[in-house]
């Protein structure tokens, strides 16, 4: 795998699949591979063609968090600080993204690709995966874990995962709120497939302007949270997709979305 890009991108249709591609390292985040997520991330956002960005991962893992060799090899405190900032970006680039992200997630996903999980606007995960933040393990408390994961499940659950370091498998993941929906494994691809497909035949622009909105009131004062969602939710009445979406329902017929 050598001479294969650590990032591959197709794109079906709508549909645009970024793959990790670090088998052999279980998908571990190298710097390189983060540099080159963002830059993808920047791309489809500019994109009017994908409205649903799945991210994948080749192998038998979907991710084992940061690459521990490079870390090591580069052992001073600016690097590790320029490190998971680039990190930190990528995070939010997803979370900026204009088009939702469905993490496909098969094997185990640990560390920062447990962040990775939790970071995704939803997640699909093959039945036998695991998922554990495991710093602590290491002697390394999960700090930048802990921001996406506190986000998606109860703090005790969460705070018990940092401080435990203990795996949780794919149907208990499910209950803590961390994955959408958990699927046998030869079916994982099909689901994955199918959530993308029931996003992307929705109004793109109504999608985009949701999901901005949706993160922006969630970090907001109550009274602030529903003064950005009353402008948000005025503006999207005024666009034509939501007229025609109304007066199909009216007439009882299947709305013509515009195509963007």
């Amino acid at each position: 795998m050598t001479d294969q890009p650590i990032l591959l991108k197709s794109q079906s249709g709508p549909i645009c699949t970024l793959t990790l591609n670090r088998p052999g390292q279980y998908n571990a985040l190298s710097e390189e591979l983060m540099q080159a997520v963002i830059e993808a991330l920047d791309q489809v956002a500019e994109d009017p063609s994908v409205r649903v960005v799945v991210l994948a991962a080749s192998g038998k893992a979907f991710c084992a968090g940061h690459d521990l060799k490079q870390m090591r090899a580069n052992d001073d405190h600016p690097y590790q600080h320029q490190l998971f900032s680039l990190c930190s970006e990528m995070m939010q680039k997803i979370v900026g993204l204009p088009q939702p992200v469905i993490a496909r997630v098969q094997g185990m996903a640990t560390a920062a690709g447990c962040q990775l999980v939790a970071t995704c606007d939803l997640a699909v995960a093959a039945e036998h995966c695991r998922f554990a933040v495991s710093g602590i393990n290491l002697g390394l408390f999960c700090s930048t874990p802990a921001v996406a994961l506190s986000r998606n499940v109860s703090r005790k659950r969460a705070m018990k995962m940092l401080l435990t370091g203990e795996f949780i498998d794919a149907s208990t993941a499910l209950e803590y709120g961390l994955v959408n929906q958990v699927t046998a494994d030869e079916e994982l691809d099909e689901s994955v497939l199918a959530l993308a497909q029931e996003i992307s035949s929705k109004p793109p622009r109504v999608v985009r302007l949701g999901k901005k909105l949706f993160y922006q009131q969630l970090d907001q004062e109550l009274n602030q949270a529903y003064s950005n969602a009353t402008d948000a939710i005025s503006g999207n009445m005024m666009l034509d997709e939501t007229r025609e979406g109304i007066d199909a329902f009216i007439e009882k017929r299947k709305p013509n979305w515009p195509s963007s």
